[in-house]
C-alpha cells in the first residue's frame, strides 16, 4: 500500500511542480494539431519544429508524419518516458528532458510551437527574439490559445495563432 501512496505522490509532484516553470499538461487534439500544421502553418519536410512543453509528444509525431525534424522540450520526467515511448517509430522525433527557458534552439529551427499560460508570454516573447537575434533569421511562432502581446497576428486558425519573429538587426525587425 505504501508504494501505491508514493507513486501517486510522485505523479502529483511531477504534475504540481512543473505548472511553476511552464503551462500544466493539456492533451492536444490530432484533427486541430493537423489544421493548425496544414493550414496556419504548411509544414514541410525543410522544418524543424521546437515545441516548447511537448507533453506526450502528440504535435512532434504529427510534424514527423509530415517529414518535418520535431524535436520537444519537456520537464516533466514522466511524460518525457511516455512521449518517448508513444514516439519511438518516428525516427525525426526526439524528446529531450530539459528547460526551454535554459536551453539553446537547435540551428536549424524553423518553427516553434507552444501553448502557454498568460504569465508566460513576455518571458516567451523575449526569449524567441533572442533565438531569432542569435539565429539571424526569422522563425515562425504557433501558440496555442494564447495571444502574444503587442506582436501582429499573422494568420489565425481556430484557437493557434502563427507570429513571425525577425532578428532585430533586419529591417523587418518588428518589437
Amino acid at each position: 500500500m505504501i508504494w501505491l501512496w508514493l507513486i501517486i505522490a510522485t505523479i502529483i509532484l511531477f504534475f504540481g511542480l512543473v505548472v511553476f516553470r511552464g503551462a500544466p499538461y493539456v492533451p492536444s487534439r490530432k484533427m486541430y494539431i493537423r489544421q493548425a500544421l496544414s493550414e496556419l502553418y504548411p509544414l514541410t519536410a525543410e522544418d524543424v519544429l521546437v515545441d516548447i512543453g511537448s507533453g506526450d509528444g502528440i504535435v512532434l509525431r504529427e510534424a514527423a508524419k509530415i517529414g518535418a525534424r520535431a524535436i520537444g522540450y519537456e520537464i516533466n520526467p514522466l511524460l518525457v518516458f511516455i512521449s518517448r515511448f508513444l514516439s519511438r517509430r518516428h525516427s525525426k522525433v526526439s524528446i529531450h528532458l530539459t528547460d526551454f527557458w535554459i536551453a539553446k534552439l537547435p540551428d536549424d529551427t524553423t518553427v516553434i510551437y507552444v501553448f502557454s499560460v498568460a504569465r508566460d508570454i513576455p518571458k516567451i516573447i523575449n526569449k524567441v527574439q533572442s533565438e531569432t537575434n542569435r539565429l539571424n533569421r526569422p522563425i515562425h511562432l504557433i501558440s496555442y490559445a494564447s495571444k502574444l502581446d503587442d506582436k501582429k497576428v499573422v494568420k489565425k486558425v481556430g484557437a493557434y495563432y502563427l507570429y513571425t519573429f525577425y532578428p532585430l538587426q533586419l529591417n523587418k525587425a518588428q518589437v
